[in-house]
């Protein structure tokens, strides 16, 4: 394992949806993202509502991509991740951390 795979890793998934499901959408990733809080190398994450009433993203910190890859591998992840998919499409993307401009 390299020491990339051990840095922390920023999430940055946009989902798509319908503009009558996005309220349902926000919560089923708020249900799911707090679920998550308790495993191993969880940070923190933000919810955003898209304001075209299309769009959802969920930014999340893991401490590592290995982390977050143990996570999406879990049966309780898996099996929240249905009524979403359900619903929405979605494309995560991780990131390593970048420059804060203030």
């Amino acid at each position: 394992m390299s020491d990339a795979d051990n840095a922390p890793v920023v999430l940055i998934n946009t989902f798509k949806v319908q503009p009558d499901k996005q309220d349902e959408l926000l919560d089923l990733l708020s249900a799911l993202t707090k679920a998550q809080v308790g495993m191993p190398g969880f940070v923190s994450a933000t919810l955003f509502r898209g304001v075209n009433g299309k769009t959802v993203v969920n930014q999340a910190v893991w401490r590592s991509v290995e982390d977050w890859k143990a996570m999406t591998r879990t049966d309780a992840v898996s099996s929240a991740m249905l009524p979403i998919m359900a619903i929405a499409t979605f494309e995560p993307h991780l990131y390593e951390a970048g420059e804060v401009i203030e």
